[in-house]
């Protein structure tokens, strides 16, 4: 995702080969329902690591006295940096219920900052068709096929119009299981390839998750 905005810093970052991912990405996720308490969408907090930042904020000349803050003037060049996706790009952000999944639309309504030496953005995705929750998950996945970059829910979930009796929360994965996936993977692949360049779509055993699900009506 961000990698294909900005190649460049998988060539600057002096990490082994096989160490993903490279770029950190703190998210927060607020579920939104309409009047009717139908799920409509999620809106997305993306908060980058510090290195990441440095970068973009030196490219984009936001921060000339190196202090780690802009106003929102000074940060505006920063607005959709990372909101240009290539055709059929998914955001990194899947949403499923049951066996099936969900269809979000691209970014819209997107800002940006930089705060404490890092960049903060925030974009809404809307589901195809609003979304009726049940006893049944609503699943919101973060996370990169490739985990070039890699995602961390943080702070509480929120759920925005929803009706009396629908919860939010986290799950996060079993690790030691996804580093197992990965690796087997990983022997899969010919010796002869360039895993950097190649490596295995493994990113969903990664993936952190929120669930919400709503009580039936009495």
């Amino acid at each position: 995702m961000i990698g294909r905005v900005l190649g460049f810093i998988c060539v600057m970052a002096a990490t082994p080969a096989l160490a993903h991912p490279h770029v950190f990405i703190d998210t927060q996720l607020e579920v939104i329902f309409d009047d009717q308490h139908l799920a409509t969408g999620v809106r997305i907090t993306w908060i980058y690591d510090e290195y990441f930042s440095l970068v973009i904020a030196e490219e984009h000349k936001i921060d000339p006295d190196y202090d780690g803050t802009a106003t929102e003037a000074e940060a505006k060049p920063l607005v959709g940096f990372d909101m240009t996706w290539d055709a059929g790009y998914p955001g990194d952000t899947y949403a499923v219920m049951g066996a099936a999944e969900l269809a979000l639309s691209g970014p819209r309504d997107w800002t940006a900052s930089y705060t404490d030496g890092k960049i903060t953005t925030t974009h809404l995705r809307m589901f195809d068709t609003p979304v009726k929750v049940t006893a049944t998950p609503l699943q919101v996945q973060v996370y990169d096929p490739t985990l070039y970059t890699g995602y961390y829910i943080v702070g509480k979930p929120v759920l925005t119009g929803a009706a009396d009796g629908c919860e939010i929360s986290v799950f996060l994965p079993d690790r030691a299981a996804a580093d197992e996936i990965l690796q087997a993977a990983i022997d899969k692949l010919p010796t002869s390839m360039d895993v950097e360049n190649e490596f295995p779509a493994v990113g969903k055993a990664y993936a952190e998750e929120v669930r919400v699900t709503c009580a039936a009506a009495s």
